[in-house]
């Protein structure tokens, strides 16, 4: 399907179960696949990303069992039984940047690489961090992105490890992940970040995740980070994925524009999810929202007149779930600023750019800067808008919110939507009404 047209749509309520979470779904298969004993995963998401995951680590010798969202992984106990491989992991950056640096450390001849915008996204920072303990690491064509070849190497961690946190927190979150494997008589290992980290939510996230494996990292606010010697990880037995916060985040928005209500399940106040956040950023918009501990509520909105109150707000902590904003700002009464926002350059697309042109079609004044975002919304929406989506499931997911406008959208390449959420369309349709 080259294009779906949407709407026009003048409510949407209902209750929608969220597929499990993309960056805990990764994170979860590459910790099972290293930890020692059986892993049953529950609620794992089906999507393009894990199933890139998946095939990558059977390549590597892992056994897994997939029955629906319930996969059981058979642990390597830290090594990885395949010593070459050619992995192709698509533009899955949670697949990319973990299994860069296991492989690292896996002592092995390796080529990673995916699609061609997967070569234009950084990963130089993890580079530069696992050379810093003897990795042989290769670009096979430009320097400081994908394709990579990974070669056997002598391992050692003699200095605290080095690496910037301002461009993605997955190159943390990857060095995080792949010490454990790293025998070090030396005594704990410490990682220091240099700069700013950004999206923190996702390294607490990280950490979580490893505390489930018997791994505990210390961490002495956001620049240092120290994971323990001697220890490997240990399956937990059964682990639940949460749902997915950053896709609860159009559902949310669709409640608020749509009227409601509208209950989304899976992920609440007891998530460790930082997009968990995007509730607090529609409460200050205007929106009436409830939440219990695995669900949220929405219905619509407190003005009379149903506009939201446009905010200027640092989205620094929840990025994915901050192009949401920039959709439901159309529909406030004034200027919305997105600020913090300049990793949106190296995700699936430059959303800042992608975000800019595709709001001016539905009429919208934007002001694009470096890391922020400045969107006016207009009198009327533009009907009949051909949203182009970049290849970037968010760009196509965040866009059809404009159909509760009262307008009809055209989205182009809606497919790009099985990245993380294949049915998103379908369970959009279904809690909209004309």
């Amino acid at each position: 399907m080259d294009y779906l047209d949407l709407g026009p749509f003048s409510r949407a309520s209902g209750t929608v179960r969220l597929p499990g979470s993309k960056s805990i779904s990764n994170r979860v298969l590459l910790l099972a696949a290293l930890a020692e004993g059986d892993t049953t995963i529950t609620n794992l998401l089906d999507s393009d990303d894990t199933r890139v995951m998946i095939a990558a680590l059977e390549k590597l010798g892992v056994k897994l069992k997939r029955d629906g969202d319930v996969c059981v992984v058979t642990g390597t106990r830290g090594a990885f039984t395949a010593r070459t491989a050619d992995l192709f992991l698509g533009n899955a950056g949670t697949a990319v940047r973990p299994l860069t640096a296991a492989l690292a450390v896996n002592g092995g001849n390796y080529r990673v690489h995916g699609v061609p915008r997967m070569h234009e996204r950084p990963i130089g920072d993890l580079v530069d961090g696992l050379r810093q303990i003897g990795a042989h690491i290769e670009y096979e064509e430009n320097e400081g992105y994908p394709p990579l070849r990974i070669r056997p190497a002598h391992i050692a961690v003699d200095a605290p490890i080095r690496v910037r946190g301002d461009v993605s927190s997955q190159f943390l979150t990857a060095l995080l992940m792949t010490l454990p494997l790293v025998r070090n008589g030396s005594g704990a290992t410490v990682i220091e970040v240099d700069g700013e980290l950004i999206s923190k939510p996702y390294i607490d996230i990280t950490i979580r995740l490893m505390a489930r494996f018997g791994v505990e990292v210390e961490r002495d606010g956001w620049h240092r980070f120290t994971v323990p010697a001697g220890v490997r990880y240990q399956s937990p037995g059964r682990i639940m994925v949460e749902g997915d916060a950053s896709s609860a985040s159009y559902f949310l928005a669709a409640g608020v524009l749509g009227g409601g209500p509208l209950r989304v399940e899976g992920v609440g106040r007891a998530s460790i999810q930082g997009d968990i956040g995007f509730a607090d950023a529609l409460i200050r918009m205007g929106a009436n929202v409830l939440m219990g501990d695995d669900w949220i509520e929405v219905r619509g909105v407190g003005r009379d007149d149903g506009k939201l109150e446009p905010i200027d707000m640092d989205f620094n902590l929840i990025p994915d779930a901050a192009m949401t904003i920039a959709v439901a700002a159309l529909f406030a009464d004034g200027a919305t600023t997105l600020r913090n926002i300049a990793s949106w350059r190296v995700k699936e697309t430059d959303r800042l750019a992608a975000m800019a042109t595709e709001l001016r079609k539905v009429g919208a004044k934007v002001t694009e800067g470096d890391d922020h975002l400045i969107v006016v919304p207009p009198a009327k929406l533009t009907p009949h808008a051909a949203i182009d989506t970049y290849d970037d499931h968010r760009m196509a997911m965040c866009f059809s919110l404009v159909s509760l406008g009262g307008v009809p959208v055209r989205i182009n390449d809606p497919k790009c939507v099985a990245k993380t959420f294949p049915d998103y369309f379908e369970r959009f349709i279904a809690l909209a009404q004309r």
